[in-house]
């Protein structure tokens, strides 16, 4: 079946709503998992940043995608930007939660080893998350105008990717796992780098072609 004329029944608010489910069931078994509270919520914060990675990576490379490959895919992709942006949030927040849960139940352990500055690029990103998810919705576009709400979601998107790739490249000592999560977030950037590139190519070269198409 062709996917243009597929039933489009996994998307906007019902896309949002089973991507959030996944992220609270692979939560759940995360911390049903452990039998000790303080390893089952390090196992959950684990996961919901492997899931909030995953559809940040996707809300990042939307675009991207729709203008290299362009296909049903790309573009049903980018139609659903929005929503797997918001499933990111959601992610983030539940992953946020956990964080403070450890901090207030096993604060010896949290703090062993880290200071107050170590937290400043999380702080900023949820504040960028924060933001983005607020700013999401029709009535946002039209009060910041088309101007300002596309430079803060493009100033916040590429804040998030370049704390994502700093986080991974800091704890690459910690674990070789990182250097793939390092390595995909990089790769993305230079994706996203390319696709941009690509795009001010063909706008630049569209009006070498009109004169030539009007001649027939």
């Amino acid at each position: 079946m062709n996917p243009s004329t597929a039933p489009a029944s996994l998307h906007g608010w019902r896309l949002f709503g089973l991507l959030a489910l996944l992220v609270l069931v692979a939560t759940a078994l995360a911390l049903a998992w452990q039998p000790q509270l303080v390893e089952a919520l390090r196992s959950a914060i684990r996961v919901t940043a492997r899931t909030s990675f995953a559809l940040f990576l996707l809300a990042f490379l939307a675009s991207s995608l729709a203008i290299l490959v362009p296909s049903p895919t790309s573009r049903a992709l980018l139609r659903e930007r929005r929503f797997f942006g918001l499933a990111f949030a959601f992610s983030h927040l539940i992953h946020g939660v956990l964080i403070l849960t450890y901090a207030q139940l096993f604060p010896e352990v949290f703090w062993n080893g880290r200071s107050a500055a170590a937290n400043i690029p999380g702080s900023v990103g949820y504040l960028f998350i924060l933001l983005l998810a607020l700013t999401s919705f029709p009535w946002a576009m039209k009060a910041l105008g088309g101007r300002g709400w596309k430079a803060l979601h493009s100033t916040g998107t590429w804040v998030l990717a370049l704390i994502f790739c700093f986080s991974f490249y800091k704890r690459i000592p910690l674990s070789p796992g990182y250097v793939l999560a390092f390595g995909l977030m990089f790769s993305a950037i230079v994706l996203k780098l390319v696709a941009k590139l690509a795009q001010r190519v063909r706008r630049n070269a569209q009006p070498a072609r009109t004169p030539l198409t009007t001649a027939r």
